[in-house]
């Protein structure tokens, strides 16, 4: 069953400030974003290109892993924190695909983000979804009210796909990530993706301080080291941690795909 919460008032959005989920939807063809969105988006594509090639490969690399989890690591309990928009395949959407008796909880704390995912998000019969409003920076309330979708004495994917990089202190989005795997059993999944000026990504430096002056929320980079600190006391999975693009990537011609500086990488808690 789909478990949302009871409708509310729609969203304000500022259609004056590009913001990030909806300059998002536009470099992966969505709609659901405004002129300001598009104008912002298209200045840092000119600036750093291969940006919207950096958010094909991040959804696809959602599939793989939602893939993987749900059938060979046998995981059925999801937690996405930091949805943005819905598009094609999302985490419930691949999960249940697989096993339609996956629970799937939705985190985020943008109200246009939470209005388009309880009006486009739907979920099996046999598996459930919600959408919770909370913030990132309080795990402990994401934990408390996800519990009532998910069973926590039980495996869970922890979602974090392109979110940490808007917490700009390292050392506490290290802590967030901690207090978050901290509360889920052995057998559980940490999942994260994170942009990076290695990879080829030096032209983005300038591309993201233009995006800090110019659209909300602001973002940072970080490199191999810093990116590695989300997995301290977890075990990375093969490949450890690459080009979110290269991540078990399947090619038909057996070519690896382009990198993208996009770190990814997948942890087993024991």
């Amino acid at each position: 069953m789909s478990e949302s919460r009871p409708a509310e008032s729609p969203p304000t959005s500022n259609q004056d400030v590009a913001h990030n989920a909806r300059v998002w939807n536009h470099w992966l063809g969505g709609k659901d974003n405004y002129p300001i969105d598009r104008k912002v988006g298209d200045h840092v594509t000119d600036m750093f290109p291969s940006i919207g090639e950096v958010a094909r490969a991040d959804r696809d690399f959602l599939g793989r892993a939602v893939r993987f989890l749900a059938g060979e690591a046998g995981v059925d309990q999801f937690l996405d924190i930091g949805t943005g928009l819905p598009t094609a395949d999302n985490t419930h959407e691949v999960a249940q695909r697989v096993n339609p008796a996956a629970r799937i909880v939705y985190v985020d704390n943008d109200p246009l983000v939470l209005a388009h995912a309880r009006a486009l998000l739907t979920s099996t019969p046999e598996g459930a979804t919600d959408y919770i409003d909370a913030d990132a920076h309080h795990p402990d309330a994401i934990i408390r009210t996800a519990s009532a979708t998910l069973d926590f004495e039980r495996p869970v994917a922890v979602m974090l796909l392109g979110s940490l990089n808007f917490i700009l202190d390292t050392d506490t989005a290290v802590d967030i990530v901690r207090r978050l795997m901290d509360a889920m059993p052995a057998g559980s999944h940490l999942v994260v993706t994170h942009p990076t000026t290695e990879l080829g990504g030096e032209g983005n430096v300038e591309a993201m301080r233009f995006w800090n002056e110019n659209a909300t929320p602001p973002i940072t980079a970080r490199s191999r080291a810093e990116f590695g600190r989300f997995f301290e006391g977890l075990e990375l999975l093969e490949p450890g941690i690459v080009s979110c693009s290269r991540w078990r990537a399947d090619s038909p011609s057996g070519e690896l795909p382009p990198v993208v500086p996009q770190f990814g990488a997948i942890a087993h808690k024991a």
